[in-house]
Order: structure tokens, then sequence, then C-alpha cells
């Protein structure tokens, strides 16, 4: 099972989202140093793929099919590997999917993979997530 979603990078979520993180480069937050390094706009820091990359995950973690007991779930981790910066102006699309059920014991393992390109089909970042259910 796979969900995919796009998402349009703003450049004030990635103020917003820089600021709460306390990223203070420049690139994050002035379009004119941004553009004196080689970007189009201001960049995100890397784990604003967690924002974009939501809207596809949520529909597949939620997904009732799957069967996940959420009284029960416990967030176990997120990987990412990131590949070009995403940058303000950005149409990310992310398609996240259903990997596997495993059980450990007496906890039940759920994987889920996703993978983000930009408008152009360039690869941003990819990302597992895996839950664990007691």
């Amino acid at each position: 099972m796979s969900h995919s979603d796009t998402y349009l990078v703003g450049r004030e979520k990635i103020r917003e989202y820089a600021a709460s993180i306390g990223e203070q480069s420049p690139l994050c937050h002035d379009v004119a140093a941004a553009r004196e390094a080689g970007y189009e706009d201001v960049v995100a820091p890397p784990m604003f793929a967690a924002v974009y990359k939501w809207r596809a995950m949520g529909p597949a973690v939620l997904d009732p099919q799957i069967g996940i007991d959420f009284s029960r779930l416990v967030h176990g981790a997120q990987d990412f590997t990131w590949h070009l910066p995403v940058v303000a102006g950005d149409e990310i699309t992310t398609e996240a999917s259903f990997v596997d059920e495993a059980k450990r014991g007496e906890i039940k393992v759920y994987t889920f993979s996703s993978r983000s390109t930009n408008q152009r089909g360039e690869l941003v970042c990819e990302g597992t997530w895996t839950n664990f259910v007691r």
C-alpha cells in the first residue's frame, strides 16, 4: 500500500521551521545569502523532511488495513538519507509505502519507507520509519 502527496515548499515555512529549531544559518533565512551561495531561494534545514513527508506518510501509517493499535504504539525510529537540498518554491512529491510487519517477542514492528523528489524529478530525500506496538 502506498500514498503520495505533493508539498509546495514556502519561504516562510522554511524560515519558521528554521527558527523553531534554532537554525541560524543565513541560507535558511536570507534570500540574498542563499542566492549568493548558488541557491534559487532560502534552503530548508534537512529535518524539514518531516514536514513535507508527513502528508504522504500519515495516511500510510494510519491506513486501517495495516491495523496498527495506536493505543499501544511507540515511535521507534526515523532514518533519512538526504540528496539534493530543498529550497523555497520546490514542489516535493513524496511516495510513502508500508514495507513490513514483523514480530519480535511480544512486540510488533511496522516499517514504512518514503521517497521524495522535486518538480524536476530529482531525488531529495529517502526515509525509513519504524514503529513498535507493545
